[in-house]
């Protein structure tokens, strides 16, 4: 195996409790946001908003565009080259704009906005009216059952393959911490919760049980060879041994979702993100959440009995 780091003999299980409080204070404070904030902050997809169609004469490029739009203060837009020198602007509602008579609102704010600031381009209105939500109530329930499927199914696979519903649990636990640390984050950062940043929690979630059950793997191997050897060693063994493969695997998917992040531009900033936290306390999770799960809950089992 491909080593980037010399061998190590790291106490893992010893710091359990450890990595526990931090994702206890990780998670506590993405709650406590959620909780203050009303929930998560939901993109146009979400929330619907006004669409503006206009034509100019000499169209401006789209990053002039997007830039007098975030000077008036739109909250969120999405902005579409058409051809025939016109853009299509998707802005999402202002706050408190919730009844029929006032959503022509934000339509007319940006109407006003690419008259004033594109004057000299000679804007035409082709259409102005309110859009509802693309996504809506359909997607919540649709990824949510999605959740559900996928958890299920991975306790069930993991649960058969090692012959424990246990180790089946503590892949979901970890995928569920990961998912709720980056809500959590987007809504402490106050971002937007869109269709992409989505795909990027389900992305990271796939990433997650990947590496989860790697060491599983690694874990259930040792089990077999070192029957005697006492549960704690055996974990810690595993975690020490596939250290440097996880490492590699994140560092990785690390450097290509922050080459994005810095350099993809801002429509897909909020993904790259995502990706970016989700890595890393994808990573942690793997190593300080999982295995520790699985050892604590069977050293209270054992106590009990």
């Amino acid at each position: 195996m491909i080593q980037i780091i010399p061998k190590t003999n790291i106490d893992f299980i010893g710091k359990r409790y450890i990595f526990f409080t931090i994702s206890a204070v990780l998670l506590l404070s993405g709650i406590a946001s959620l909780i203050m904030k009303k929930g998560p902050r939901w993109g146009l997809d979400f929330t619907g908003g006004s669409l503006v169609e206009v034509k100019f004469e000499t169209a401006p490029s789209i990053d002039q565009v997007r830039s007098a739009l975030s000077q008036a203060g739109i909250p969120s837009f999405e902005i579409q080259s058409v051809s025939g020198q016109g853009v299509i602007v998707r802005a999402q509602l202002s706050p408190g704009e919730g009844k029929t008579e006032t959503k022509a609102n934000t339509g007319f704010t940006v109407q006003s906005v690419l008259e004033q600031s594109f004057a000299e381009n000679k804007p035409v209105i082709l259409r102005k009216e309110f859009v509802g939500p693309t996504v809506g109530r359909h997607l919540f329930k649709q990824t949510g059952l999605a959740f559900i499927f996928t958890f299920v199914g991975i306790i069930i696979y993991v649960g058969f393959r090692f012959h424990a519903p246990l180790w089946g649990a503590a892949g979901v636990i970890a995928i569920i911490h990961d998912v709720l640390a980056t809500i959590g984050i987007f809504s402490i950062l106050d971002k937007e919760i869109t269709v992409t940043v989505v795909a990027a929690l389900l992305t990271i979630a796939g990433y997650s049980i990947n590496d989860t059950i790697v060491i599983f793997d690694f874990m259930r191997e040792k089990f077999r060879l070192l029957r005697t050897e006492p549960m704690e060693k055996i974990i810690n063994l595993s975690l020490n041994e596939t250290l440097s493969r996880t490492l590699i695997t994140n560092l990785t998917v690390l450097l290509v979702v922050l080459t994005l992040f810095f350099f993809g531009g801002e429509v897909i900033h909020d993904f790259a993100f995502a990706m970016v936290f989700g890595a890393i306390v994808g990573t942690y999770s793997t190593i300080g959440i999982a295995a520790a799960f699985i050892f604590e809950y069977t050293r209270i089992k054992a106590i009990r009995k």
